[in-house]
This record gives structure tokens, C-alpha cells and sequence, in this order.
């Protein structure tokens, strides 16, 4: 392999000095952004009884309230249930970036390399699904504050501007940039190129999401409980029994939609592993730091590195700009454990902020109000897989790998077709009847994850070549980016 070099980002965490990160981050609240908000609906009560559910959902996420919501819509009489440990959109629903994408297997790529004979129609259906997600939030006028304007990927390294003009060959809804017209829509001196793909991505709100979708299926006739999480599986005269700490609910179907968060399932608990992601939110910027900045538009970003960065606009309650910029670190904790204390790191909000310093000089005195994190339900193909339990009557879902804001509405559609009992087009998927490959069992995921990762930043400094590990990680169907 060819001597490492420094990257972009690389030169912002030298150059940007410790003060100015400090006082970019002083009294940054830890709380999520999306979820600080005076419009986040009061908490339902808790299941502290035995009731009966036609179908009840195990999860108060994007998965398991689109579940909710598709089964009313496919049958208003049926009586459905969902329960969630803790409050609705908590966790990933209330804590991602809001960017809402078209695929369903993680980039064409990465779909082609898992699945090539189904790739092609993978890619309308996830044009499908993202088209009847849009119109699911019109119907229902749900205030999610979506953005049907695009995502600009950047190239910040010399290499990667050839992948940009490629990816605009071979994609019509995709315009090729050079570094002058990229930086015309947001100025960075990083920015060497860009592309604009108008199509394959909407921005919400994530919190506003998941409270208007629970919303509708109040609306539908959907029972949700909240702060009452499910302790087991079993089965109890013919019917499924979920048992909670005050309660129980007897029904005879069950989606599972817990993600990150360990499965009833026991068997499928190496399939997945939580990798911690981390953004900062900037106070607003003031009418001169926008125009310096450019970004008329209210376009996602993102740059090309396994360790990528995602940033979008967002206008806050009151109208003012801000920017949410996050991505590059992606961690695994030893033992696979889901706590809020990693929802919270300094070092990391600290890489973030000198990268948006260096990367916007203009916006040197921007201060960020919020810095989080959260976890990401990873798995070793980075997309989602399916399966059943009991007979065909509990269905299970997971692994959306930071896909999920639009992939789960597709996953909820699909556990739906399965609790049905019914061949569908999307029962005889190859996506949805393969699994991925499990995660070892401890110590050594842990050390494959912390492996791979160092892998990955030696791509990013030997422009983006792949070493003969991620080359062979590739071939076993466990190639990973951030």
C-alpha cells in the first residue's frame, strides 16, 4: 500500500485550535436536537393490564409505527397494539439526521454486490416506497416539515471527483457540479466537486415524524402505550403472550420492531450490533453568516469518505436557520450493549467541531446550542433483514444500518405481507428470505469492529484504495463504511 497522506479532515483537527473548539461547544445541550422541543406530545400511559390485540408491535419507532399504520390502513377493523419500553421516538427516530432515501440496500453498490438479480427492481422499489411515504405525509397533513429539494454530495479529495462525474453519467435525476458551481450552492473551500441528486432523498423532522405518524394511528384506532416494555415471547393457549412489568397483551400476530435494542428473538442477537452515531446542531446563524455561506436551498450534504460527514439545513420553530452536521465516527462499544452514557462523547463532538470550523471558515464564531448521539442498528450487509417465528405468526425486522427513515416504512409493508401468510412479490424477495452474516461473539467483534474501522481510515488517507483486508471483508459480504 502506498504511504498514508493526510486527508481534509485530517488538517482541520491540526489547524483548528483547542479554544476555538471550546468556545464552539460551551454550553451545548446534550439533549437531541429534534426532541428538545415544546411540541413533543405529552407521554401515553402504561400497560398495566392484560388486554387482547389482533396484532400488537413491539416498538414505538419508525418500524413499528408504520407497521401500526399499514395495518389499519389494509384493515380498519383490526385491532392493533403497540407498545414501547420508553417514549415515542426516542431513540434512532428522534436523534438521526432526517434524511429520507429512496434506497433500500444502502447505495447501488452495495445492493449490487449483496443482491444483483434483484438490484434493479429493489431501486423502483425503493422509489416507490419513498413516493408513497410523500404522499402518506400529505394525506394525512403531517407536519414533519418535509424538504423535497435533494442531497449535494461533495467531493473533498481529488480522487473522488471522478466518482461524482460518474455517478451523474449513469444517473439522469443526478447533476455533475464542478468546484465553482458546488460552491456557488454552499461555499467550503473543501469542496472540489459535487453532485446533485434532485430525487432520491426528502428531509424531515425525525422527532416530528414519529409524533405524527403515532398521531395518525391514534387517529386509525391504534392503542399505544408507552414506558412499558416487553419482557418475553411465549405462547399461552393458541394465542402469543407479551409480557410487560404491569401487564400482558395476548395476540394473534406480532410484528417485532426493536432494532438497536435486543430482540425476543434470541437467535437473531449477533445479527445486529449498535454502532453509536454523533451530531451537533448549530445555534442560527445570523442573515450575513448565511449569505456568506451560500445554501439558498434546503439541500443535504454529504461528503464521499468511509468516514463520511452528513449535514442538512433546518429552519427552527421560530424560522431561523440552522445546520446539523455529523457522521465520522461510527462506535461500537465491547459487549454490544445499548447506554445512554455513549449517547454523549467529547472527543467526538470535538473532531466534529474542527472539522466544521476548518470546513467553513466563514462561520467561525457559529457556536453549536446541541451535541448528541445515538445508536444505529448495524448490520454485516448494511440493510435490512427479515424473518418469522412461531409458526409464521411473529415477524420480525431489523438492521436498517442508518437507512431507516425511509426503509422501514418498505420493512413495515413486508412484515405485514409475512404475518399474512401470503406469497407476495415482497415475501419472495431474495432481500427479504437471506439473512446477513451474524457478528462473532465477544471479544472478537469488538476487535474485527475496531479493525475495520482503522482499515477504513487508512482508505481515506491512501485515496480511498482498499486494502486487502476490506478487499477480502468485501468477498465475505461484511465490507463496512462509517
Amino acid at each position: 500500500m502506498a504511504p498514508q497522506t493526510e486527508t481534509t479532515f485530517d488538517r482541520h483537527e491540526r489547524r483548528i485550535s483547542p479554544a476555538a473548539i471550546d468556545h464552539a461547544l460551551a454550553g451545548a445541550s446534550h439533549t437531541p436536537y429534534w426532541l428538545d422541543n415544546d411540541r413533543r406530545p405529552a407521554a401515553a400511559g402504561a400497560l398495566n393490564t392484560e388486554i387482547q390485540a389482533d396484532l400488537l408491535i413491539v416498538g414505538g419507532g419508525y418500524t413499528g409505527l408504520w407497521t401500526a399504520l399499514q395495518a389499519k390502513e389494509r384493515d380498519p377493523g383490526r385491532n392493533v397494539v403497540l407498545i414501547e419500553a420508553q417514549r415515542i421516538g426516542w431513540a434512532a427516530s428522534g436523534r438521526n439526521g432526517g434524511f429520507c432515501e429512496a434506497s433500500l440496500v444502502h447505495g447501488e453498490s452495495n445492493g449490487q454486490a449483496h443482491l444483483p438479480t434483484e438490484n434493479a427492481r429493489l431501486t423502483e422499489l425503493g422509489f416507490a416506497n419513498l413516493a408513497e411515504l410523500i404522499d402518506t405525509i400529505k394525506r394525512y397533513s403531517m407536519d414533519v416539515d418535509l424538504v423535497e429539494q435533494g442531497v449535494l454530495s461533495v467531493a473533498t479529495e481529488a480522487h473522488q471527483v471522478a466518482w461524482l462525474r460518474e455517478e451523474a453519467q449513469e444517473h439522469a435525476q443526478v447533476d455533475f457540479l464542478d468546484a465553482a458551481a458546488t460552491r456557488a450552492m454552499i461555499d467550503s473551500p473543501d469542496f472540489l466537486a459535487g453532485s446533485w441528486d434532485r430525487t432520491g432523498t426528502v428531509l424531515v423532522h425525525p422527532a416530528k415524524l414519529a409524533w405524527e405518524l403515532a398521531r395518525v394511528c391514534r387517529e386509525l384506532g391504534v392503542r399505544i402505550f408507552e414506558h412499558s416494555r416487553a419482557e418475553d415471547l411465549t405462547e399461552s393457549s393458541g394465542r402469543l403472550r407479551v409480557g410487560t412489568a404491569a401487564g400482558a397483551v395476548y395476540a394473534a400476530r406480532v410484528a417485532l420492531a426493536t432494532n438497536a435494542f435486543p430482540s425476543l428473538l434470541a437467535r437473531h442477537r449477533l445479527h445486529t450490533i449498535p454502532v453509536y452515531d454523533y451530531a451537533l446542531m448549530t445555534e442560527p446563524l445570523t442573515a450575513q453568516q448565511r449569505e456568506a455561506l451560500g445554501w439558498e436551498k434546503l439541500t443535504g450534504l454529504a461528503d464521499l469518505n468511509n468516514r463520511f460527514h452528513y449535514a442538512r439545513p433546518t429552519l427552527d420553530e421560530q424560522g431561523n436557520f440552522r445546520i446539523l452536521y455529523g457522521g465520522y465516527d461510527a462506535l461500537y462499544h465491547f459487549g454490544g450493549r445499548v447506554r445512554s452514557r455513549y449517547d454523549t462523547n467529547p472527543a467526538t463532538f470535538r473532531k466534529l467541531a474542527a472539522h466544521f470550523l476548518g470546513s467553513f471558515p466563514q462561520l467561525s464564531e457559529v457556536r453549536f446550542s446541541h451535541a448528541w448521539g445515538g445508536a444505529i442498528d448495524t448490520c454485516s450487509r448494511f440493510f435490512a433483514f427479515f424473518d418469522t417465528a412461531y409458526d409464521g405468526r411473529v415477524a420480525y425486522c431489523a438492521g436498517f444500518t442508518g437507512l431507516g427513515v425511509g426503509a422501514t416504512r418498505f420493512g413495515a409493508k413486508v412484515m405485514l405481507d409475512l404475518l399474512s401468510a401470503e406469497r407476495t412479490e415482497l415475501t419472495e424477495l431474495q432481500m427479504v428470505r437471506d439473512k446477513p452474516l451474524p457478528f462473532p461473539p465477544e471479544p472478537a467483534a469488538w476487535l474485527g469492529v475496531k479493525l475495520m474501522t482503522h482499515e477504513l481510515i487508512r482508505a481515506d488517507r491512501n485515496r480511498g484504495r482498499r486494502s486487502a483486508f476490506l478487499k477480502a471483508m468485501d468477498a465475505l459480504g461484511m465490507g463496512f463504511d462509517s
